[in-house]
């Protein structure tokens, strides 16, 4: 059979708010038959699979054709961090297709010179961060001051904002925003 049939048991039966118990009893199985096909710790055959589908009830077609949402991932290696930044600037987003994203999780790299422009930002929100290394001169509201490595920061967005690397080396630093503005 196909390698997702307990994925797809598991979703078919919580779409339809069933419990494995309820749908065991609606398709005349035991539930430990719909615990070992959901976990893949059991194959069904073709009848038993049909067997459990009555209980929904849901045609063979139906199952093995219905689109399937994208499987939650919780580990991000840096080719899965799309770069959102600019010139000079290099942000690496944290968690992009991640469903029901509540903040923003950047690495961002400044190279010598390089600031988020001119222009102020200012968005509602949160935002914190911390250097891991170089040295960001972050400008909020009427403040400035320069932060180097382990230092961090925390504000409201309501105020502009500003970042800077004044330095001679790249600043690496990671942030996190409410909400999630990428």
């Amino acid at each position: 059979m196909v390698d997702d049939v307990g994925r797809r048991l598991r979703e078919v039966r919580r779409q339809h708010k069933l419990s494995q118990r309820e749908l065991a009893r609606r398709a005349g199985v035991t539930n430990g038959m719909i615990s070992l096909i959901e976990t893949d710790k059991a194959s069904p055959t073709v009848a038993s699979l049909k067997k459990v589908l009555d209980g929904v009830p849901m045609s063979m077609v139906e199952f093995f054709t219905f689109e399937l949402p994208a499987e939650p991932c919780h580990f991000y290696p840096r080719e899965a961090q799309p770069d959102v930044g600019g010139p000079g600037i290099e942000y690496r987003l944290v968690g992009a297709q991640h469903p029901d994203k509540r903040i923003c999780l950047l690495h961002e790299t400044y190279q010598p010179g390089a600031d988020t422009g001119a222009e102020m930002l200012c968005h509602e929100g949160q935002e914190g961060g911390v250097v891991i290394r170089g040295e960001i001169e972050l400008t909020i509201g009427d403040e400035v001051r320069r932060l180097g490595p382990g230092e961090g920061f925390y504000f409201d967005t309501s105020l502009p904002s500003r970042f800077r690397n004044p330095g001679d080396e790249a600043c690496e630093l990671v942030t996190a925003t409410t909400p999630p503005n990428y």
